[in-house]
C-alpha cells in the first residue's frame, strides 16, 4: 500500500467517524440555497443546496444532490437509458460561493425554522448519505433530482409533507417552458418529452418553485421561512436577439425548402422526419425516463413518413395517396390534441409544412388520375 493511498484511507475514515459523532450546538442554522440558472443543459433550471452553519463549532458546509461523474463508463448511454447514478456531495460554503460567483449565478438563502434537535437529525442524516452507499441514487428528471431530494429531506425532518407544490393548475411542461431560452434546445426538449410532462405538477421539482413554496409554507400555523436574502448578486447581461437561434430562422429554412420545390428535397426531408419519429418511438421503449414515454409527437414526425418517402421515390401513386391520407388524418389528430399544449407555438411550422406538402402531393396525383 502506498503512502498516498494510506493517507487517503485514513482521511476518509477520520471524516466518517468525525461526521457521525459530531453534534451541533444550539446556535446551528439550516438554510436552503437556491442558485441561478446557467447556460449548460444541466444548469438551465438552477440548483438547490442545503447549508448547515454552526459558528460555535466552526462548521459551515453545503450539501448538494445532483452530482454526476462524466467519466462513468458509457455515460451517454446510461444517461439516455435513465440508470445513471447521481450522488450527494458536501463541501465548504466559501468554496460553494466562489464557484457560483465564477459562473455568474446568483445565490438566494432562506433560513429554515427548525429546532436544534431537528437540525442535528438533519445533519446526521446528510452526513450518513455522504459517507455511505446512500449517497448514490438513480436520477429522474422530475421525481429524483437536486431539488426533490432536498424537498424530501426537509419534509422528512418536519414529519409531514408541509412543503409541497401549489401549481396543480399548471402542467410540468408549462412550468419548464419559460426556462428554455435557447430556441433549438427548447424545440428539441419539447419534442422528446412525452405525455407525463403534461400531467398536473404535483411534485416540487425545480429550485425556484421550491424557493417560492418555502416562503408560503406554514407548520402548525407558523411560517417556516425565518429569512430570505440574496447573498450573491450578479449582473446578467441581456443577450441581443439572435435571429439564427429563433423560430424565424426555422420558418425561413422551411420556406426555402418549399420554394426550391425539388422532389429530392421533399424525399430527404420526409426521411429525416420519419427517422426522428422512429428515434422517439425507440428511445421511449429503451429509456427508463418516464418523461419521454408515450410521445405523441410521433404523430407529427411520423415513422410512416419513411415508407411515404420510399413510395414517393418509386412513384407508386396508389400507395402514395393511401399513405398520405393516413398521415394527414394523424396530423389532424395531432393538431386537435396540440391546441391545449404550450409548445404548439414552436412546432406549428412543421405542422404547416407537412400539411402543405403531403396534401399537395396527394391532390396532384388525384387530379392527374382524373385527367386521364
Amino acid at each position: 500500500m502506498t503512502k498516498k493511498l494510506f493517507l487517503l484511507i485514513l482521511f476518509i475514515g477520520t471524516s466518517i467517524s468525525f461526521s457521525q459523532s459530531l453534534s451541533l450546538s444550539e446556535k446551528a442554522k439550516v438554510s436552503i440555497l437556491t442558485c441561478g440558472l446557467g447556460p449548460e443543459s444541466y444548469a438551465m433550471y438552477g440548483h438547490t443546496g442545503i447549508r448547515i452553519q454552526d459558528n460555535v463549532k466552526g462548521i459551515d458546509v453545503v450539501y448538494n444532490y445532483g452530482a454526476f461523474d462524466f467519466s462513468t463508463p458509457n455515460f451517454i448511454g446510461k444517461f439516455i437509458k435513465g440508470d445513471l447514478q447521481y450522488f450527494v456531495t458536501y463541501g465548504s460554503f466559501i468554496d460553494f460561493y466562489y464557484n457560483y460567483q465564477s459562473e455568474n449565478r446568483e445565490i438566494i438563502e432562506q433560513e429554515i425554522a427548525l429546532s436544534p434537535k431537528q437540525i442535528n437529525t438533519l445533519f446526521q442524516q446528510l452526513n450518513h448519505s455522504v459517507f455511505s452507499e446512500d449517497r448514490y441514487y438513480t436520477y429522474k428528471f422530475i421525481d429524483r433530482n437536486c431539488t426533490t431530494m432536498v424537498v424530501d429531506k426537509i419534509n422528512g425532518i418536519l414529519g409531514s409533507e408541509y412543503i409541497k407544490s401549489d401549481t396543480l393548475n399548471q402542467s410540468y411542461r408549462e412550468i419548464l417552458y419559460p426556462y428554455m431560452t435557447d430556441f433549438y434546445m427548447k424545440l428539441g426538449i419539447q419534442l422528446i418529452f412525452g405525455a407525463k410532462v403534461d400531467e398536473p405538477a404535483s411534485r416540487l421539482f425545480l429550485p425556484y418553485e421550491f424557493k417560492d413554496a418555502i416562503s408560503v409554507t406554514k407548520v402548525n400555523g407558523n411560517t417556516i421561512e425565518k429569512s430570505n436574502r440574496k447573498i450573491l448578486e450578479v449582473n446578467k447581461q441581456e443577450l441581443p436577439f439572435n435571429w439564427l437561434n429563433s423560430i424565424y430562422s426555422l420558418i425561413a429554412l422551411l420556406l426555402l425548402l418549399v420554394l426550391l420545390n425539388k422532389k429530392l428535397i421533399k424525399i430527404s426531408y420526409f426521411v429525416f422526419a420519419g427517422l426522428l419519429g422512429l428515434f422517439f418511438s425507440l428511445v421511449g421503449l429503451y429509456s427508463l425516463h418516464e418523461e419521454i414515454l408515450w410521445n405523441y409527437n410521433i404523430l407529427l414526425f411520423n415513422p410512416l413518413l419513411l415508407v411515404f418517402a420510399w413510395y414517393l421515390k418509386k412513384g407508386i401513386k396508389e400507395r402514395i395517396v393511401l399513405l398520405g391520407k393516413i398521415i394527414l388524418a394523424m396530423l389532424l389528430i395531432y393538431l386537435a390534441y396540440m391546441t391545449t399544449k404550450v409548445h404548439l407555438e414552436i412546432v406549428w411550422p412543421f405542422i404547416a409544412l407537412h400539411f402543405y406538402w403531403i396534401a399537395k402531393i396527394v391532390l396532384q396525383i388525384k387530379k392527374s388520375n382524373l385527367a386521364r
